[in-house]
């Protein structure tokens, strides 16, 4: 199924949750923020919500700085 990720389309497998999509990729999920069509999804709801086709996704990184 497609699903849209920081702008680009990406193919993933039926039943991908939050929790699998955030460990696959290059994100460290403990500086990340993940918002799914719109809304922010907390790290404890991650592997409770499962994808559909069409959703979209924005993970956004926390990046220190001084």
């Amino acid at each position: 199924m497609k699903i849209t990720v920081n702008g680009k389309t990406m193919e993933v497998s039926e039943g991908m949750d939050l929790h699998r999509l955030v460990h696959s990729g290059k994100a460290d999920p403990g500086r990340v923020i993940l918002v799914l069509n719109d809304g922010v999804v907390k790290s404890d709801r991650w592997s409770l919500t499962v994808l559909s086709e069409g959703d979209r996704v924005e993970l956004v990184s926390f990046v220190g700085g001084g």
